[in-house]
């Protein structure tokens, strides 16, 4: 049985560096990989250390509209 990583999120959050320096530091090109690393947070409690960084990259989040 795996056991779970010493580091959750960290994948997420390397992920989040790549994409972020692809796209010239952009947060709106990165979305799905923010929206990833927020939900693996919340999976955990936000008991990553890299769960710190989520809160300011969801406020540059275009707002979505209702329908």
């Amino acid at each position: 049985m795996a056991q779970p990583s010493k580091e959750p999120c960290k994948k997420e959050a390397c992920d989040i560096q790549a994409c972020l320096t692809k796209n010239n530091f952009i947060p709106q090109k990165c979305l799905k990989v923010i929206e990833a690393l927020q939900s693996c947070c919340q999976q955990c409690d936000y008991k990553s250390t890299h769960c710190g960084s989520v809160s300011g990259l969801l406020k540059q989040r275009p707002k979505q509209k209702a329908t």
